[in-house]
């Protein structure tokens, strides 16, 4: 098994603490005045989504996780069960709803997604950063109302709603940022 030392440390790199997965998601290098170089991470179990804050000195080290990226596709929705598929291996995933989380919200048949799998398992799943959604049902927007900034919400093909600028109509295609859940722009459809 791969070991990282302190000088390996950085952000995004994936190691496994007491038997569980984690990602550093910060990592800050602190040398004070007296006394010896220590290293102050925050880390994330890839499991339960805990957050963990440790210190370690130079020479320390940690054991890299068993964990692998894979591109899948979403295939359909079953009940509470997700179901991928990885792209090279046609091999099939299931993702409980909690594992999922509020990603349902981007996905739609065919969107490809990427996946972290941990001893063969998968545990995480990240949908691109920017999806196109069909918009299925919104008010319409007051004539006259043209006012900057005014939004409403909208349902897209997902059955998530969206806030979204006024001149939105039923039947628009809108991008949406996954990373925050916003809208970005009206797609034109060809």
């Amino acid at each position: 098994m791969a070991v990282y030392k302190t000088n390996e440390f950085r952000k995004g790199l994936k190691v496994q603490i007491d038997g569980d997965p984690y990602l550093m998601i910060e990592m800050n290098f602190v040398k004070p005045g007296k006394g010896n170089a220590f290293y102050k991470c925050k880390l994330r179990n890839l499991v339960r989504g805990t957050v963990l804050d440790r210190t370690y000195k130079g020479g320390d080290s940690l054991e890299a996780a068993d964990v692998e990226e894979v591109g899948v596709q979403y295939l359909y929705r079953q009940g509470d069960t997700f179901v991928f598929m990885e792209n090279k291996t046609y091999e099939q995933y299931e993702l409980s709803s909690e594992q999922v989380d509020d990603n349902w919200k981007y996905l739609k048949d065919g969107t490809t997604c990427s996946m972290v799998l941990y001893n063969g398992n998968p545990i995480t799943l990240t949908p691109p950063n920017h999806v196109e959604l069909l918009v299925e049902y919104c008010e319409p927007g007051a004539k006259g109302d043209t006012a900057t900034n005014v939004t409403k919400p909208v349902k897209v093909e997902t059955g998530a709603e969206f806030i979204c600028p006024a001149f939105i109509e039923m039947g628009n295609v809108i991008r949406i940022d996954t990373r925050s859940g916003d809208y970005i722009e009206r797609v034109s459809v060809k």
